[in-house]
């Protein structure tokens, strides 16, 4: 039996075979922690992380679901300040729900195309 973190690390190399950001169309990738969820845009080709944001910084009691939402605000946001329309989702391997699929609704609402 081959457990989550193989499995999910094997749907993560799939992906990323596939995938891969460039300076006008870069890769936004999402992680989560069992705390805390964070999410990145990422230019491949030159190997630079051009914008981040995580749930560390925010200070309120909310759902784990409301927090990645607020990621995803957070990360459209700095995206749309960097210059940056148009991204690449890489949801890293992570099955497109839940969590996952609030930041990305979020940051489509923020003003990501994707």
């Amino acid at each position: 039996m081959i457990d989550t973190t193989a499995k999910r690390l094997k749907i993560k190399k799939r992906i990323r075979g596939k995938v891969s950001g460039t300076a006008s169309k870069p890769r936004l990738t999402v992680f989560r922690s069992n705390k805390e969820i964070y999410a990145q845009i990422i230019d491949d080709l030159s190997g630079k992380t051009l914008a981040a944001a995580s749930s560390l910084k925010l200070t309120e009691k909310i759902t784990k679901k409301e927090e990645s939402a607020k990621v995803g605000e957070l990360i459209a946001k700095k995206a749309q300040d960097a210059g940056i329309n148009t991204v690449v989702f890489d949801r890293n391997g992570y099955l497109y729900h839940g969590r996952v699929k609030e930041l990305a609704d979020a940051a489509r609402k923020g003003g990501l195309n994707f």
